[in-house]
Formats: structure tokens, C-alpha cells, sequence
């Protein structure tokens, strides 16, 4: 999409309640975070040699619209590039600033994608511009053409006629073809730095007469990812929200959603402690304020990189991700914990984000997820058996997209459960589980009617190790399955059981096996003699069902 979908009017600085148009740069100058494209772009126009197409690529909401629409003016203006209008504008630079200009074309390329429409406009491009110097062909979202319309724009684009010239703009650089972008002047717009952008709303605050909390600002920069409409969207959003007189932290995180991290930080601080009625009474609370799972995950993957990366991260007013606070906090827990045991976490925070979109439930999901850090965490011997388990440990992908060696998450959780299995010893039985039908006899054995049939009906095996469960299953799944399977295999067993999810098929279930061999048997015995005898003797007998005679 386009930085900005609107055009400007001279009056819109004072009158517009939108900021992201209200500060819309209307110059090279007024552009923050791209001077040295900037500078390029305007001596080239300056020396009268602009480049035939340019293009512009970069994340959403970084300026490649607005820069092409400044460029557009820079090379039709009637003062010329030097003394380009700011606040008198001329009849060119106001066309244009309101797409209205009659030489200067604006296209969606995500709603005109076919080649009829390049045709359209190289035919339009055989003309000569009406009342400016260039005819310009400001193409949004290029990379959204057809394969049929890059290549009929290809020739055009290659030996175009002096007076037209082309910008592109996009934000899926991938998706353009390498003959298409050798062909023009590419320019690559980056995030805009947290600190750049800060003073720049924080400019933008006194101009509007708003008290606004440097915290504050610190965090709508970090959640804008370095997008300036972001930034001024989010703070536009803030600003008429807010009652108070001071548009503070608090506020900021409560309207954005935005769970601070030092939640987080004391999170991992319990889960290393192991303490699971805790744990999972921490993680309801941030769920319970409005966490998403995904961003849950994400914001949690983020704390680990910066517990293993800490001695290497400054905190000097120009990272806004973390607080003075919160880093002392990280350099603390960084000390008592190994990179080893960090790893690991990492591995299974990874894997289960790869597994969040196969679940209907996704906080179950993340509560499993919580459970079994906290128990490979546990034991005090963690540390010690991870140094011996790393050289077997390998962080390798296998074709469901798991991160560790079977082998290897057995041994690191019988380290967990040696002490709770001494204790637990005259509590269960020794069941030897090897396959899919022994889990469904246990639950028989111990009439857990509903696990049963979900495992027979719903549920289809992928993979089956020591303690280790790996399944895929239908939209028909009970919710509760998982949780309630691994608690019950936990009782029955005495050991803690890791269930996750794959993107395999696995086997087919209980229910589909036994009707594949029902009809499979029933074809056979229609190709009996005995039924070949009987359909003589009645011509419209029909076999419907065979059954044992037990049953």
C-alpha cells in the first residue's frame, strides 16, 4: 500500500486531525531517515540526469509514495528542483500533491494487474505531456503486475521516450522480475532509526501543543517497527483517546495492548524456579489483559534474545525495547542461566510457533508449551546433563519441522522425572506403550471412554518415541484432548508425556483403518463362492455388513 492515500491541500497543516497527512513531507528536506537517497535522487535531477524508472521498495508506511510524488515534482516544478515549492505552491506541484495532475498518472497495480492495463498505458505513454516537462507513471504495489504485464512494460521500460519517465513502488521486492528491476534506478528505503523517529514525534507533539511522556513516545516507536504512518497513526490513535492532560505509559500500553516486559522476564524467572501452578497463573493474567498467543511468543522469543545476547545490547537512548529497568532485570537472569539451557527454549519456542496455526485452542497450546519448559528446567542437575547431551543435541529440521533428536528430549526429561517416578513407584503400573493401540487399551483398562474414542476416531499418529506423542488430527478434536491425555498418561504412567502437533498426515485413524478393512473384507467374500452362489438364487441380494462371530 501507499504511504498515504490522500493528497494534500494547502490548508491541511492547520485544518487535517490526521497527523500521518497533517506532516506529510512535501520536499526532499522534509523526508527523515532517507538523506542520502534523498541527496542522490536531487543532484541527479539537478544536473538534468534523472533516471528513466526508479524504484522504490521498503516496508509499508516508510515513505515510497510519498517520495515518488516529491520526485514527480521535483522534475516538473516551474521553479525548478533547487527552489522546489514549500508552502506556494505552484499549478504543477499542487496537481500533483492532490493526484489530480493530467501528466502525472497515479496506478494501483493491486487492483489493475493485467496486461490490457499496461497496454492502456504504454498506448497513453505514445503522447507527449500536455502542460509539464514529463509525462510520469507512478505505479503503487508493482510487484502485484502479471507475469504478462511485466513483460509487455519490458521494451517501454528499456528505450522509453525522453519526456516519460517511470516510479515504482513496492514492498515485495521478491516478486518483480530481475529483468524488470535492471532496468531501473533502485533505491532500497530502510527503517527509519527509533531515535530518528522519536525526536521526529516528539517535534510533532510540541507543534501540536500535546504533553506527551518520553516512555511514551519510546513505545509507540517501537511498536511502529521504524514505519513512520505507523508511528503517526498510532500516535494520532493515542492522542484522541486520551482524557488526561499527559498522554502517559500506562495509558499508551493499556490502548495498544502492550504487556511490558518486565511480565515476561518474570515469567522465564518462574518457570526456572518450576513452580507450574505459578507459571501457569502468570501467563492467564497476560492472557487475561489481552496477549495473543502469536504475539505472546514472539515477545517472549525476544526476551531470550536478549538474556543471551546482553553483554553485546546498550541501552543509550537509541534501543527503545528495553528500559533501564528491565535490562538490569535481563543482566541478572542472564548470570543464572546457561546459553545451552537458553537454546533449548529458543528451539521450543520456535517449534511452537510452527505449530500455533494447527490448533483451534492456541492458548492451550501455550500453556503446554509453558509446562514443558518448566519441567525440562526443573531438576537441579539440568545444567550438568546439558553439557553432557550436547554433543548428541542437534538443532536440525526433519519434515514436520521439529527442532531436537528424539533421543535427546528423552534423556533431558528423564532427568526430570527420576525423582517423581521414586515417588510415585507404588501409584502406577508398568505399562509398556509401543504403538497407538497400547494407549487405546490403557484408556479401556481404565474406562476413559472419551479419551478412547477421540483417539480412535479423531486422531491419526504421526510418530511415537519414549514419552513423546506426535500427532495430526481432524477439525472433530476435542479442545481438552491434549491436555487431558497427557495428564491421564502421566497418572497411569508416572512419567510426563510431551504431546505436539504435525503438519504430516501420520497414519490414518482407528476408525478409517477399521472400515478400510471392513469393506476390503466384504469385497472378498462378494468374490466367495458362496455369495456368488447365493446372488444366483436372489439376483438383487446386496451385502451390507460382515461381522465375526463374536461380535
Amino acid at each position: 500500500m501507499s504511504f498515504f492515500q490522500v493528497g494534500w491541500s494547502p490548508y491541511m497543516r492547520e485544518n487535517s486531525k490526521v497527523l500521518a497527512l497533517k506532516y506529510r513531507p512535501r520536499t526532499f528536506r522534509d523526508l527523515i531517515g532517507h538523506e542520502e537517497i534523498s541527496n542522490a535522487i536531487f543532484n541527479s535531477i539537478k544536473i538534468n540526469k534523472p533516471a528513466n524508472a526508479y524504484l522504490f521498495t521498503g516496508i509499508r508506511g516508510i515513505g515510497k509514495t510519498t517520495i515518488a510524488r516529491i520526485v514527480a515534482k521535483a522534475l516538473n516544478c516551474k521553479n525548478g528542483v533547487e527552489k522546489l515549492c514549500l508552502e506556494n505552491l505552484c499549478e504543477t506541484c499542487l496537481s500533483i500533491t492532490n493526484s489530480n495532475h493530467i501528466d502525472v498518472l497515479e496506478i494501483d497495480a493491486a487492483s489493475r494487474t493485467g496486461v490490457d492495463d499496461v497496454r492502456e498505458l504504454i498506448e497513453f505513454s505514445k503522447y507527449r505531456p500536455s502542460i509539464a516537462k514529463y509525462k510520469i507513471f507512478i505505479i503503487d504495489e508493482v510487484h502485484m503486475l502479471s507475469k504478462q504485464a511485466f513483460n509487455a512494460l519490458l521494451k517501454t521500460l528499456e528505450e522509453p521516450p525522453s519526456y516519460i519517465k517511470f516510479i515504482f513502488a513496492t514492498t515485495e521486492l521478491k516478486k518483480i522480475p530481475v529483468t524488470v528491476i535492471s532496468r531501473c534506478q533502485r533505491y532500497d528505503l530502510s527503517r527509519v532509526n527509533s531515535d530518528i523517529l522519536f525526536k521526529y514525534l516528539k517535534d510533532i507533539g510540541y507543534k501540536e501543543n500535546k504533553k506527551i511522556d518520553d516512555d511514551a513516545l519510546k513505545l509507540i516507536v517501537k511498536i511502529s517497527e521504524g514505519s513512520v504512518r505507523d508511528a503517526l497513526s498510532l500516535l494520532d490513535r493515542a492522542l484522541v483517546s486520551n482524557n488526561e492532560d499527559v498522554l502517559n505509559l500506562d495509558y499508551t500500553r493499556r490502548i495498544f495492548g502492550y504487556i511490558d516486559k518486565s511480565s515476561y522476564i518474570t515469567l522465564i524467572e518462574i518457570i526456572l524456579k518450576g513452580d507450574e501452578e505459578l507459571v501457569l497463573k502468570h501467563y492467564r493474567e497476560l492472557y487475561d489483559s489481552g496477549i495473543e498467543a502469536t504475539i505472546f511468543l514472539n515477545e517472549f522469543l525476544e526476551i531470550l534474545y536478549f538474556i543471551k545476547n546482553i553483554n553485546y545490547i546498550k541501552v543509550d537512548g537509541t534501543n527503545f525495547s528495553l528500559n533501564d529497568n528491565d535490562y538490569k532485570k535481563i543482566l541478572s537472569l542472564s548470570s543464572n542461566i546457561d546459553n545451552k539451557t537458553i537454546l533449548i527454549i529458543w528451539e521450543f519456542t520456535i517449534k511452537t510457533l510452527k505449530e500455533i496455526n494447527l490448533v483451534s485452542n492456541k492458548n492451550l497450546l501455550v500453556e503446554m508449551f509453558l509446562i514443558q519448559l518448566m519441567y525440562l528446567n526443573k531438576s537441579k542437575k539440568i545444567n550438568k546433563e546439558i553439557n553432557t547431551l550436547s554433543k548428541t543435541l542437534s538443532v536440525e529440521e526433519s519434515d514436520n519441522n521439529t527442532a531436537f533428536k528424539t533421543e535427546a528430549i528423552s534423556q533431558i526429561k528423564n532427568i526430570n522425572q527420576v525423582e517423581e517416578k521414586i515417588k510415585k513407584k507404588n501409584d502406577v503400573k508398568n505399562y509398556n506403550v509401543e504403538n497407538l493401540d497400547d494407549i487405546i487399551q490403557i484408556c479401556v483398562d481404565n474406562k476413559e471412554v472419551e479419551l478412547k474414542y477421540e483417539l480412535e476416531n479423531n486422531v491419526n499418529l504421526v510418530s511415537l518415541a519414549k514419552n513423546r506423542i506426535e500427532i495430526s488430527f481432524n477439525e472433530k478434536l476435542n479442545k481438552n484432548f491434549v491436555k487431558d491425555l497427557s495428564e491421564k498418561l502421566y497418572k497411569w504412567t508416572g512419567s510426563r508425556w510431551i504431546i505436539s502437533f504435525s503438519k504430516q498426515l501420520g497414519e490414518i485413524s482407528k476408525k478409517k483403518e477399521k472400515e478400510k478393512l471392513k469393506s476390503k473384507t466384504i469385497d472378498e467374500y462378494q468374490n466367495s463362492i458362496e455369495f456368488i452362489k447365493l446372488k444366483k438364487l436372489i439376483s438383487d441380494i446386496e451385502l451390507l455388513d460382515i461381522k465375526k462371530n463374536n461380535e
